[in-house]
């Protein structure tokens, strides 16, 4: 029979983190869930990861010029992190606040903004959109650094208020304008060049000789507005609580339609982003309020296998399973190109409104890529996390019969819930040779490729894609 509270924790740790192998998910569960919540909700609790090991055996991380290894640092931190709610929420704000690479080809700078997500990720909405607006990265992204008191750029002011704050229809172009006016003076201190001295970061810089300081009027608001008073006015917004409640909804909760439809396409669950909503008023925008109501609500404790994966959760969880890569080793320089081919290159969102999610993460080319990856690392049965699950088959020595070899395996790997077809396939490989035997080493050899035959299988099933 299904252990619900198990069950229950095991989607808490695919939503509030990369999952978990068994022997973490059984020490969680052994805690009660809102205790388990309210860790997860103050990772400073826990140390953090030391990754120094991982500059000796990736130099580039010193001083690369691409992202591509600083991509794998941090899928190699989602697994292994005794924080995973810190760093899901760093994905989540890169997925709002969508950055790309492309167009400043400058990694540091792409770093710096991802670890400003990491620390202030649970706080307050205010302190994450300052960071945000004093970020170097974000400020070349957007163009605020070509914005001058004589001639306001109107492309930051619009996508802080259309994209990361308030969404469409909450203001008015002359809202856009002023907000506009009220970020110049904004901008960075050009780093030296990066040849041939290697990459250093930018830093943020106010010039007030350059800021436009005259009387505007934003959202019914007036005076000599700085960013700051924007900032400030934006988060008491009802409009602004509404959309980050949709955002962490479709985030962390069920798959929503794509942003741009949000302001014709009401939510799916309305009475959802109501309390949530309500929350970020009551607690004046306070992320870590909003989240610990959502992670103990019902409709998130319900809302199980309801989003697809994307594709930095999906090699994160099978990392997770697979037990691979717990220390530094080669072939974790890999992994940061492995999200890029599976539609999402981490530092390099594709255009200010970020990924398109939910099922939109998958076509023909992108699932072959998310099986052939998952099947590379649980086939081999040697994988720590392999040779975990072998262990609890053959634990007593005695024969499995196929019908508990293929459950065993289900909730193993998950809990996961297979679907009729799923599940018939699945059955029918397990029945293929009949009981797995563990009485000799010829036995437990066979037993054990048979083993990592079926989590082979499992992983590359349509459930598997889902968390």
């Amino acid at each position: 029979m299904a252990d619900e509270h198990l069950e229950l924790a095991a989607h808490l740790l695919r939503r509030a983190g990369a999952g978990a192998s068994r022997e973490e998910l059984e020490a969680f569960a052994s805690q009660d869930y809102g205790v388990l919540v309210d860790d997860l909700l103050h990772p400073g609790r826990f140390p953090d990861l030391d990754d120094d090991l991982l500059f000796r055996y990736f130099p580039a991380l010193v001083n690369a010029d691409t992202p591509h290894v600083w991509s794998s640092r941090w899928i190699w931190r989602m697994a292994n992190t005794r924080r995973p709610l810190e760093e899901k929420m760093a994905l989540f704000w890169h997925h709002v606040f969508a950055t790309g690479w492309f167009k400043s080809e400058h990694t540091s700078t792409m770093v710096a903004q991802i670890q400003m997500l990491r620390e202030n990720g649970l706080g307050n909405l205010r302190t994450i959109l300052l960071g945000l607006s004093r970020d170097p990265a974000m400020l070349y992204w957007l163009d605020n650094s070509e914005s001058h008191a004589s001639a306001p750029n109107e492309n930051y002011g619009r996508e802080l208020l259309e994209l990361f704050s308030m969404g469409i229809g909450a203001y008015t172009e002359m809202d856009v304008k002023m907000a506009g006016r009220a970020f110049t003076g904004w901008t960075f201190e050009q780093p030296i060049p990066l040849y041939p001295y290697g990459l250093y970061p930018a830093k943020f810089v106010y010039r007030a000789e350059d800021h436009d300081d005259s009387e505007k009027a934003f959202l019914g608001h007036n005076g000599r507005l700085n960013g700051e008073d924007i900032i400030d006015i934006i988060v008491k917004q009802e409009a602004t609580a509404r959309f980050i409640a949709r955002h962490l909804y479709n985030f962390f909760v069920a798959d929503e339609p794509q942003v741009s439809a949000w302001s014709v396409i009401p939510p799916a669950d309305p009475a959802a982003i109501d309390a949530l909503a309500q929350a970020f008023m009551a607690s004046d925008g306070d992320i870590r309020a909003v989240m610990a109501l959502l992670l103990n609500a019902d409709f998130f404790k319900t809302a199980r296998f309801q989003r697809v994966k994307c594709p930095a959760e999906f090699i994160a969880g099978v990392l997770k399973l697979s037990g691979a890569m717990k220390e530094p080793e080669p072939a974790l320089a890999g992994v940061g190109i492995q999200t890029q081919v599976m539609g999402q290159a981490l530092f390099d969102a594709p255009s200010v409104e970020g990924w398109h999610t939910g099922k939109e993460w998958i076509d023909g080319g992108t699932l072959t890529d998310r099986v052939n990856f998952a099947v590379a690392q649980v086939r081999d049965p040697s994988k720590p996390g392999v040779q975990a699950i072998i262990r609890r088959l053959g634990a007593n020595g005695s024969p499995v019969a196929p019908a508990d070899f293929l459950s065993r395996c289900l909730e193993l790997a998950g809990p996961l819930v297979a679907g009729a077809d799923t599940r018939a396939v699945l059955q029918q490989a397990a029945e293929a040779e009949g009981d797995l035997r563990f009485e000799d080493e010829a036995a437990l050899k066979q037993s054990s490729q048979r083993i990592a035959r079926m989590l082979s299988l499992i992983v590359a099933a349509p459930e598997y894609q889902f968390a």
